[in-house]
């Protein structure tokens, strides 16, 4: 394992909708870098950072900002991955880069207690909200 990943309890699988399979394979695969795994013509599967993720055609979630994180409202419900500090960097630097539109910028938060956590939120291009945080330990994910 390397300082960029975290031990795996278990393996997340996540399915939802979205409403174009190519422009989500540009998106998770080549913006967010994700590798595509199996694929129909409905559904197409991504290692999502180490998880499955399946995108279906389909109508995508409602969300709304409702979610209240200090004196931000970021889009309920909304998934997500943890990553140590150096991976979330890289993939902050990588987001910006490609110019992704964030709900929430890269921003530290709890800044000095317990649970500091990087954290950054943005939507993939059917509205699908993600948040990516960073940790600089394992230990402080769960920090109270």
């Amino acid at each position: 394992m390397t300082s960029s990943t975290l031990p795996a309890r278990s393996l997340f699988h996540f399915a939802f909708h979205v409403t174009d399979l190519d422009e989500a394979r540009r998106f998770y695969g080549g913006v967010l870098g994700c590798t595509e795994g199996r694929s129909t013509d409905t559904w197409v599967d991504f290692d999502f950072f180490s998880h499955q993720i399946s995108l279906h055609l389909g109508e995508p979630f409602k969300t709304t900002r409702t979610g209240r994180v200090g004196e931000h409202l970021v889009p309920m419900p909304h998934f997500g991955l943890v990553l140590l500090l150096p991976a979330w960097r890289a993939l902050a630097e990588r987001l910006t880069a490609a110019g992704v539109d964030f709900v929430l910028p890269p921003q530290v938060r709890f800044e000095g207690q317990p649970g500091e956590q990087w954290t950054m939120f943005f939507c993939d291009p059917f509205g699908n909200p993600i948040e990516v945080k960073g940790f600089a330990s394992t230990e402080a994910i769960f920090a109270a």
